[in-house]
């Protein structure tokens, strides 16, 4: 009798793609993708900038930006998706 294996690939996602839940779209819409997609990017490129050199100013300022990409991210989804 033969055993099927089933192998099943997950790609790794980037501290970006992590930070706004690139996976989670529940609405499938295109725009919402769009933007997450964007802001990802920026967190990746401020991600890059701060492990190049860090301080403690450098680790407050990069804490306080993760924190405003997540609320712009969120909010903008809000405001695509909003349904009165």
């Amino acid at each position: 009798m033969e055993q099927e294996i089933i192998v099943e690939e997950k790609k790794l996602l980037s501290f970006g793609e992590q930070l706004v839940g690139i996976e989670f779209n529940p609405s499938n819409d295109d725009r919402v993708a769009k933007v997450k997609s964007m802001m990802a990017e920026v967190a990746n490129i401020m991600k890059e900038a701060y492990e190049e050199e860090r301080s403690p100013i450098k680790s407050l300022l990069f804490d306080h930006a993760v924190g405003e990409i997540v609320n712009a991210q969120m909010s903008v989804v809000k405001l695509i998706t909003y349904k009165q």
